[in-house]
């Protein structure tokens, strides 16, 4: 390790004499008259140079991330909202036009609601009603990714990772197709997940029921999350 204006110095005096015959660090500075100490390292702290290295650390962050928290928990959530007269819907956060909006205290996003009440599942505290009940009028109109966001950190406070996010929304308009990057994307930022471990799907009830009359739109969600083992 070292002081960064006298390393950066350090570099600037040997440009400016066009020096670029040391092997490190280490040898420009005692160049430079500093003096440099040796000390026992670790073998897991590990010099990254290349782009290979800095991927195989990352990969070993998350092997390591992964044996700390031995336990798999999985919850399930689903939810339904109905149509009202409006332009769009919002499902995981993303805008899409349509000839109706969804019927909700917040922003009605169903597909976001679900997968909320799956996280709360998996680490068996309740259901969104209970920590964010639509007869309060704070959560008028609200972005559902403040519900997304705190089940999310009630994971973090348990020292747990979000490891998977499977959505299934039924409907039969409007498409979906479309946008169901932008919906995995969207989820992916609010839950700090990457896209690999977000699964968004689509489907139909073949024109059966309230979903197939096009008077609503159903969701389906599961989350796995893993956490330290629990001792209770």
């Amino acid at each position: 390790g070292f002081l960064f204006d006298e390393i950066l110095q350090a570099h600037e005096t040997a440009a400016s004499q066009g020096r670029a015959d040391f092997t490190d660090d280490a040898a420009l500075a005692e160049w430079r008259g500093h003096s440099v100490t040796i000390v026992e390292g670790d073998r897991l702290n590990t010099k990254l140079t290349t782009a290979e290295d800095m991927a195989e650390a990352h990969s070993k962050f998350i092997q390591a991330s992964y044996l700390e928290r031995p336990e798999v928990r999985t919850g399930s959530g689903y939810d339904v909202h109905a149509f009202e007269p409006g332009d769009h819907v919002i499902l995981c956060g993303i805008k899409i036009p349509h000839d109706a909006k969804l019927k909700g205290h917040s922003d009605a996003d169903v597909a976001m609601h679900a997968l909320t009440d799956a996280i709360l599942g998996a680490i068996s505290e309740g259901d969104i009603g209970a920590h964010f009940p639509p007869t309060d009028p704070e959560w008028k109109a609200a972005d559902s990714a403040i519900f997304l966001t705190g089940a999310a950190e009630l994971v973090k406070n348990k020292n747990g990772i979000i490891s998977h996010c499977d959505v299934t929304v039924i409907c039969e308009s409007p498409k979906l197709r479309p946008h169901i990057d932008a919906m995995r994307l969207r989820l992916g930022e609010i839950l700090s997940v990457g896209p690999s471990r977000i699964s968004v799907k689509a489907t139909t009830s073949e024109q059966l029921g309230f979903t197939g009359r096009r008077e609503g739109i159903a969701a389906l969600a599961t989350a796995t999350v893993r956490l330290p083992v629990q001792t209770d």
